[in-house]
């Protein structure tokens, strides 16, 4: 007759090793790939940081916001012959 009872030795052969925090990124960035979404990297200038600073306190927006709503309006002013409006205005601004 068999025991129903599972050895302590069987408990340990099934558990699963913990993935490392470089895993558990790679495994995050695919998720997001697969979301349709890019990462983009970069560093802010001393004005642009300023800008953030100002639009995050303002609007309490994570970084993925911010970011996806300045190339959006980037675009924007580009599709409706506004670029160099709107860079004239940030130089005059010193922004």
């Amino acid at each position: 007759m068999k025991n129903n009872t599972t050895s302590s030795e069987d408990k340990i052969k099934t558990k699963k090793p913990a993935l490392t925090n470089a895993q558990k990124q790679q495994r995050y960035r695919e998720r997001q790939k697969l979301k349709g979404k890019k990462e983009m990297r970069g560093y802010l200038s001393k004005e642009a940081l300023v800008c953030y600073e100002l639009i995050q306190q303002q609007t309490q927006w994570s970084d993925s916001i911010i970011l996806s709503n300045a190339v959006r309006l980037t675009y924007a002013a580009y599709k409706n012959g506004q670029i160099g409006l709107l860079n004239n205005w940030l130089n005059e601004h010193d922004l």
